[in-house]
């Protein structure tokens, strides 16, 4: 796993933010409510210190999963990016060409996506189909209700 993944700088941000809490704060938490659970006796039939252990192996991985793709991020800001064809940043605009439904998402990495902040991973069935396209160009993408037809109306880069 030593590929790049793309990622915007306020994706990058967020990501080492997530990290220093996680060092910083949830770790500590989660070593002293394993030490209070301990000082509760029998560990064979201690739910708190069960729990403190899932927890703690949950925050150890989120951690290690952080530092590894930090490690591998490709800092890339839209703003930089001159290009008519739909690439890694791109805001984009498509209107749903039977229902007139007009619908805006930025293309991001992974790590980023959040449909309600109309943010869209570039490994979504959605991103990967608009990738490459140029403002007036239909696109057909397999949804999970079947094939919808969209015409691209907008690309910014910013």
């Amino acid at each position: 796993m030593s590929d790049s993944i793309p990622v915007t700088a306020e994706g990058y941000v967020r990501m080492q933010e997530e990290l220093k809490n996680l060092v910083r704060v949830e770790r500590p938490k989660v070593v002293q409510d394993i030490a209070e659970a301990r000082a509760h006796g029998d560990l064979s039939e201690n739910a708190e210190y069960d729990a403190a252990k899932n927890k703690q192996g949950f925050v150890e991985g989120r951690i290690k999963e952080l530092n590894d793709k930090i490690a591998r991020a490709q800092v890339i800001n839209p703003a930089e990016i001159e290009s008519e064809k739909i690439v890694f940043g791109a805001k984009v605009t498509i209107v749903d060409v039977d229902t007139d439904a007009e619908v805006s998402y930025q293309i991001v990495g992974e790590e980023e996506a959040e449909i309600r902040d109309g943010k869209i991973s570039i490994t979504s069935p959605v991103g990967r189909a608009l990738i490459g396209h140029l403002v007036d160009d239909e696109v057909s993408i397999t949804v999970p209700s079947g094939v919808r037809v969209y015409e691209i109306t907008n690309i910014e880069y910013s």
